[in-house]
């Protein structure tokens, strides 16, 4: 007996769901699925036909040297035309038959990617693995309706370790993406549930089971259960749509100011590849660089209009990645989409995130703007696809990580005298230092400098030590540090997998600690910079009190001399 699909274009046609009563496979009515052979949510389907004209351009891109090069040694003779278009037409059938011979489905609580090129194979991905589906959409792509899905499954490594459908229609990798992210949700809660105690029904503090509710007379079909076949546009609030005036503060953050130069680094890669490949000689290229030696104000141009391009190429290289920059809550996760030409739309998990990050480079500080950067548990490059906004002004941010994630109304403990010194020290002492040494053996040249620098190094340190902070109101944690580059850390308290305590020499002598407040999102641990000894116990007590105390029994002791660190661990973790 076949099982009935909705048709939907060239998408996975999914299933009716069984309706009550109705017979499992090979059995009488009511007779459960074999465990064995669990019903497909997602049957096998295949990638759009249209993405044979994406994978052999993909293909042949990579191969373009190689073949311009047969061109070149069989000097354009028919010969070298016909070994090319052999090329091209083994790669298209090459293409071909790696599309006809790869399915996707989703089976029980896992989702299995099949390729029978030469050998079988299946990749299983647990979609209780799943942290989020990331849709989108690069230029040939759009141009012929696709997109590309990736999933994250947080395991460390290359993203191409991740599963990836390259290339779906964008109706179809939406609704696969609802799927995928649905049925994860589903085996959260069933495993949730399979965990719990069991419970004597109406016990007192358990939950009877209730009849699920059925809608309210009048109200629009949309609302009951919808088939799997085509899962309802779940309900979403817009967040943040970023103004495209607040783009040009894009040439504050100095990652961008820095593309100029990538790009100048790629063409000259690019120019020693192809020397390598047409057989340009190494004598030619030594004769390009003495003539270029010769006529120095050609290079002296070329880096005036380098520097001047750096504000221009950064703030339209930053405006091409966050056009039309929208935050949404949708189902349960937040919804980041942004990009002019690779358009890109990243899920977070809500339940999965654990705070947020505030971070302020100097030219951003100034101008009283800001960055906005989730910290979810383990997500795959999440300096890049947990960013919940661009640059924006500061109030800004704090208002959206407030209805986010949470509101952080606590004010920063700011550190002791102590660390203002240390600070200072740090900042000025190295370039002192190198003067003296400068101005002893005669080298002005290397003095001087180095004098500017260390004048410098009285406002930085007095900043760096202005940035120190750190509270805890109840609920959430906060920690900053930092001057060219600022972060302020906010975490939930129950967050907090860990503690270290870390002392050094110079450290011990001043009566200062870094506290380090260990989590399994972001960077894995966030620090209180040169708290007073005290301070940071306390600090710890206030999160943590339950896993302080054997350490508050043994007198406090302070660590040992030299670079030691004292680790606090929960005590069912200790155990």
């Amino acid at each position: 007996m076949s099982t009935p699909y909705h048709e939907t274009g060239s998408g996975p046609a999914l299933p009716h769901p069984p309706a009550p009563g109705a017979p499992g496979p090979g059995g009488p009515p009511g007779a459960p699925v074999h465990p064995q052979a669990p019903v497909p949510v997602l049957p096998p389907a295949r990638l759009s036909p249209r993405v044979l004209l994406i994978d052999p351009l993909r293909t042949l891109r990579s191969l373009l040297l190689p073949l311009v090069g047969v061109l070149f040694v069989g000097g354009f003779s028919p010969r070298s035309f016909l070994w090319a278009a052999l090329g091209v037409v083994l790669t298209i059938i090459y293409t071909t038959v790696r599309w006809a011979t790869f399915t996707y489905q989703v089976v029980g609580d896992r989702l299995e990617l099949r390729r029978s090129l030469i050998g079988r194979s299946i990749r299983t991905i647990p979609l209780d693995r799943i942290r989020g589906v990331d849709v989108s959409t690069p230029p040939l792509h759009r141009l012929l309706g696709l997109a590309v899905l990736r999933i994250d499954t947080g395991a460390s490594g290359e993203e191409s370790q991740e599963g990836e459908l390259n290339a779906l229609t964008v109706a179809d990798a939406e609704r696969v993406r609802t799927v995928l992210l649905r049925r994860a949700a589903e085996v959260h809660a069933a495993d949730g549930q399979a965990t719990a105690p069991a419970a004597e029904p109406g016990a007192e503090g358990t939950a009877v089971p209730v009849a699920p509710a059925t809608p309210p007379p009048g109200a629009p079909e949309a609302q009951a259960a919808a088939p799997y076949g085509e899962p309802p546009a779940p309900p979403e609030h817009t967040l943040a749509r970023v103004p495209r005036r607040w783009l040009l503060y894009g040439p504050l953050s100095g990652a961008y100011l820095l593309t100029p130069f990538a790009l100048v680094a790629g063409a000259i890669g690019v120019a020693f590849q192809a020397a390598e490949e047409f057989g340009i000689s190494a004598s030619t290229a030594r004769s390009i660089g003495e003539w270029l030696l010769a006529h120095p104000y050609l290079l002296i141009g070329a880096a005036v209009v380098l520097v001047l391009a750096m504000p221009v190429v950064g703030g339209l290289t930053y405006a091409v990645l966050h056009w039309e920059f929208t935050l949404r809550r949708r189902d349960g996760f937040l919804v980041a989409e942004r990009g002019l030409i690779d358009r890109r739309s990243v899920s977070l998990e809500i339940a999965r995130i654990r705070g947020y990050e505030l971070l302020e480079g100097l030219g951003e500080r100034l101008a009283g703007v800001a960055r906005l950067r989730a910290l979810v548990t383990g997500l795959g490059d999440a300096r890049t696809r947990g960013q919940l906004l661009p640059v924006t002004p500061r109030r800004y941010a704090l208002g959206v990580a407030a209805e986010a994630v949470w509101p952080f109304t606590g004010d920063l403990e700011p550190h002791p005298r102590a660390a203002l010194r240390r600070r200072l020290f740090r900042a000025v002492a190295p370039w002192a230092a190198l003067a003296v040494a400068g101005f002893a053996t005669g080298w002005p040249v290397v003095a001087w400098p180095a004098v500017v620098l260390a004048v410098l190094g009285v406002p930085l340190g007095i900043d760096r030590y202005r940035a120190l902070g750190h509270t805890f109101d109840g609920e959430h944690l906060a920690v900053r540090s930092g001057s060219l580059r600022r972060v302020q850390a906010h975490l939930e308290g129950r967050a907090v997998v860990g503690w270290t305590i870390r002392q050094s020499w110079f450290q011990r002598r001043s009566r200062l600690v870094t506290v380090v407040a260990g989590v399994g999102a972001g960077g894995g641990g966030y620090s209180a910079v040169d708290a007073g000894e005290d301070q940071g116990v306390e600090f710890i007590a206030r999160v943590t009190p339950d896993w302080i105390r054997p350490f508050r029994a043994e007198g406090e002791r302070a660590p040992a001399a030299g670079r030691a660190a004292t680790d606090a661990t929960p005590p069912e973790a200790a155990g």
